[in-house]
């Protein structure tokens, strides 16, 4: 019975432990360093690296033609965010006439880490404390400046009073 018992507890323990393992997981474009390196500003255009590269991840909109694929590599531990670990970011412009000009690759270095504070956001305008929020609108609420309307209510504008 004891031996029993410490298998099921030992059992118990693997499944518990397989839950705290680390997500390792992958986005974006599967970078081929061969097909990748094939690029070539001069020779190649458009049509050859989509037959090459495939899709782009996206396009620039605006200004110079720049074809983005884009590679991130996420790891998650228990209970924490994902973290990107790895990130290449393989850029193709082209030219007017639609050849390649120049190819250009970063990663890591262009990865921003941004903490926002969520305890406390800063305003402008005046403190006020706890109290202050909960109490203050007392006797604010359905008052009007200038007084009483007929009935006893307050008097507006519109056209039934309010």
């Amino acid at each position: 019975m004891k031996q029993l018992g410490a298998a099921s507890a030992l059992t118990l323990l693997a499944l518990m432990a397989g839950g705290c393992a680390s997500i390792k997981d992958h986005r974006g474009y599967l970078i081929d360093p061969a097909l990748t390196g094939s690029v070539q500003p001069g020779i190649d255009n458009r049509t050859s690296v989509e037959r090459a590269l495939g899709q782009p991840t996206f396009k620039s909109e605006f200004g110079k033609q720049i074809w983005y694929y884009v590679s991130i590599d996420t790891r998650q531990r228990p209970f924490k965010r994902p973290e990107a670990k790895a990130q290449n970011v393989l850029m193709v412009s082209f030219d007017q006439k639609g050849n390649v000009a120049s190819v250009e690759r970063r990663g890591m270095e262009k990865v921003v880490a941004l903490n926002p504070d969520s305890h406390k956001t800063p305003t402008l305008g005046r403190t006020r404390s706890f109290f202050e929020d909960l109490f203050g609108n007392i006797g604010s609420v359905g008052a009007v400046p200038g007084g009483q309307g007929p009935g006893g209510g307050p008097a507006g504008s519109g056209p039934n009073g309010s």
